[in-house]
Order: structure tokens, then sequence, then C-alpha cells
């Protein structure tokens, strides 16, 4: 089968999902020329105010899902927890990148534990929750109890000591399958996001130490001041996985330093990943664009940092703080337009570029 041909500007890319990843992704897309359409379920989401139309449907809708394919040259998605189902539908009619195979993995996390174990990618211990009789035989304690599906941003999971704990969090989480993982004594959390293109090429963003607080990413800072070693084993584990996965897009792979220096992983998501929009300011090319470029067969960009920089997610009403950001001449400002701030909600971030020497890029590509 001949290679598949660039899309060249002027050609529309879909997108399944309609949140802050979606509108992002379609303003860089505007930037190379292309035009977006999103489809998502919702009124009026946040990504079709920068669209050029809005398809809705739910994730189900045969039909709709078909109608919307036949208006657009690729397809992608701006979260994991896209129904599998919806893919296949898109697929039938026009390339989904990345396709069915990361979300597969990325919407259950003992599929993801398991398959990331298989590519040689370390992990804290974990095991299957399924029983009183996996309670029983828990090892992995303490650690944390994890629904395998649906949960985020700290959402789904709780932190047990023993087994009466692990017992008492498995009720209060319905009984439902969950995943226990082992806690970890890490040093600091960091994220490889690697971009794979059509040709194959592969190319790992600089890595940056994320800070969490209430289970929600806070700040991203880029250099991250780790050993050249530590670097090199987390940007070798991201690619790995982008290979691994057969990936045409993005993927993020969260890892775990630890504090003898070992490098865990803790979990993917094949689409932007808020620990990257430091991106957007900061780099040579954004995340996003990035995307763009791989999706659409194009050469990935280069990922050089332009300066060192500390992103900051505005978490619920810390947006409305929006006019001392804008007069803080190191600020950088993106806003997602959502209507309504309500308490853990992200609704937007501020990158602060900070002056000084560039560092080195840490930045890798392999072919």
């Amino acid at each position: 089968m001949p290679a598949a041909l660039p899309l060249p500007p002027g050609s529309t890319i879909g997108i399944l999902g309609g949140g802050q990843l979606g509108r992002m992704t379609a303003l860089a897309a505007a930037r190379l020329g292309y035009r977006c359409i999103v489809y998502a379920p919702e009124d009026d989401p946040i990504a079709a105010q920068v669209c050029a139309a809005h398809v809705q449907g739910a994730y189900d809708d045969v039909s709709t899902l078909a109608r919307f394919a036949a208006q657009v040259d690729v397809v992608t998605y701006e979260f994991e927890n896209v129904p599998e189902g919806a893919v296949l539908e898109c697929e039938k009619l026009k390339p989904v990148r990345p396709g069915v195979k990361p979300i597969h993995f990325a919407q259950h996390r003992l599929r993801e534990k398991d398959f990331l174990r298989k590519l040689g990618i370390g992990t804290a211990d974990y095991q299957p929750i399924r029983s009183e009789a996996d309670i029983a035989a828990a090892t992995a304690l303490p650690g944390i109890l994890k629904t395998c599906t649906e949960g985020y941003d700290g959402k789904g999971q709780a932190r047990v000591t023993d087994k009466a704990g692990l017992s008492a969090a498995w009720e209060k989480l319905g009984r439902r399958e969950c995943i226990l993982e082992a806690m970890v004594d890490f040093e600091c959390e960091v994220s490889a996001i690697v971009a794979r293109g059509l040709d194959g090429a592969t190319r790992c963003f600089p890595i940056g130490i994320n800070g969490h607080r209430d289970g929600i990413l806070r700040t991203t800072t880029v250099p991250s001041g780790l050993p050249a070693t530590t670097l090199a084993t987390v940007e070798r584990f991201g690619i790995e996985l982008a290979q691994g996965l057969d990936l045409v897009g993005l993927v993020a792979l969260e890892m775990f330093v630890t504090k003898d220096g070992r490098v865990l992983a803790n979990e993917m998501a094949p689409r932007p990943h808020n620990s990257g929009h430091w991106t957007m300011d900061a780099c040579a090319t954004s995340q996003f664009e990035q995307l763009v470029r791989a999706i659409c067969g194009l050469p990935l960009g280069p990922v050089d940092v332009l300066a060192p920089s500390r992103m900051e997610n505005l978490i619920g009403d810390e947006a409305n703080d929006w006019p001392r950001y804008l007069a803080e001449p190191t600020a950088r400002l993106h806003l997602y337009g959502k209507a309504e701030a309500r308490p853990g909600r992200k609704m937007g971030h501020v990158t602060y570029v900070l002056p000084g020497l560039l560092p080195p890029a840490s930045g890798s590509s392999t072919t």
C-alpha cells in the first residue's frame, strides 16, 4: 500500500470532543491554514467557539458520526474517554489519528499498566481489585485504590493503608473493577510528551517538573534541572510508548522519579497534555501544532526551549484575576472561554516566561 500523502493546508480536521484541548488544537491548526470541525454532544462546547463548524451528537449516534466524518479529511480526539465505538465508526470513512489502540489502553488503568509492563516500562507494584478475595490477597499496601475507568484529576480514587481501609474504599467506589497501586516514595513527577508522525519519526518535548494540589496538576516548570541520565530514561520510555502504540499523533506519559533514581510510569494520555501547555509560549513548536503536523503527515517541528518557563493552571475563580496576569510582563494568559467557574474546574492557564540564558533543549528526535 502506498504511503499516505500529507494533507495540505486548506484540508479539514475533525476533532472528537469539545474541551479546551480541542480549542487549542483548532487555534494551532488555523495558524497553519487548516479548518476544524468539532463533534461534541454539548450545545455550546468551548472548542466550537474557534472552529468552522460544530456537529452536535451523542458518541453512539452512528448516523451523525458518519455525517461528521464525511465533512473532514482526518479525525483526531481531544480526550481519551471517547468511546471506542465512535472512533471505529469514524474510521469507516476517514483516518483517525491516533486510532482505537491508544484509547483502548488509556481508558482502562489495569490494561494500561499491563501494556506498559509488556513494553518494559517500569511501574509501581499493582494488582486488580475485583472481589473480596482480591482484597484478602492484597499486598500493594499502603497504596491508592483507583477505578479502572473514568477517573481523572484525583476523582475515582482513595488512599488506603491496610486491608480494612481497602475494603471500605472499594465499597465507597461502588464495588467497581479497580486497581490497587502501591505508594511510591518519589522525588518528583515529570511528563514525557512525544509526537510520532506518519513516517514513524518521533520527537519528545523537553521534560518539565509537575506540581500537584488536591489531585490536580497546578504547575509545570521547564527546564527540570534533573540529571541527564534521568532525562534520557524519561524520554526513552515516552518514545517506546509511542512506538508500542503504533501511534500517529501525540502521547503523554506521566512518570515518577523516585528518591533512589528510578523512573516509574504512572499513566498515559494519547492527546495533548496539561503539562505541555508551556510549549505554547516557550518552545519552538507547541504541542498543539505538533499534533496537527503529525496527524496531517507534515514534518515534526523542532522542540528547542526558547526560554525557561513555569505554567500555572487557573482553577475555579482564579481566572477572575485576569487583570493581574495581563499586567505582568512575563506572563502569557490563556483563558478557555468557559462560562462558569466551579471549584476544581480548569478555566485557563498562565505561563511565566522567565528571563535569563536559554537552557539546552532536552528534546530528542529519532527515526
